[in-house]
């Protein structure tokens, strides 16, 4: 998906958010709008540390090691995969057992911060 991404202030909440229009979705007219609230730098710092220290562990290493992308499925050596959040950081996503998977370096970068529902979505409009 190609979004045209704009920030702005919510008047009610005083919380930041960025819009993203979708000039391809048919349904509507206008195009369609989504609102999604951004995240604050010390947020997501707080994020990345725990995603260190996951990484640092046994538990990660036994991800690792299956050496499987969550994604694709494909088998790569350990130093072709990634940490990726399912639910982005920039989105809200946090550095837990549940919101991390292993990924080649591909797919992370293919998903960018989007959901994995937005990144198979996009691989169907793109057929």
């Amino acid at each position: 998906m190609d979004f045209t991404g704009r920030t702005g202030i919510d008047e009610n909440d005083h919380k930041r958010y960025i819009v993203e229009m979708d000039p391809f979705d048919p349904s509507t007219s206008p195009p369609a709008f989504q609102f999604i609230e951004t995240v604050d730098a010390a947020a997501i710092e707080r994020e990345r540390s725990k995603a260190r220290a996951l990484r640092a562990g046994s538990w990660w290493k036994q991800q690792v090691g299956k050496g499987i992308c969550y994604h694709c499925e494909q088998r790569f050596s350990k130093d072709q995969l990634t940490m990726d959040h399912l639910i982005p950081m920039s989105r809200g996503g946090r550095s837990t057992k549940k919101n991390i998977v292993v990924s080649c370096k591909q797919c992370n970068s293919l998903k960018k911060n989007l959901t994995v529902a937005e990144m198979r979505l996009n691989s169907f409009r793109s057929k």
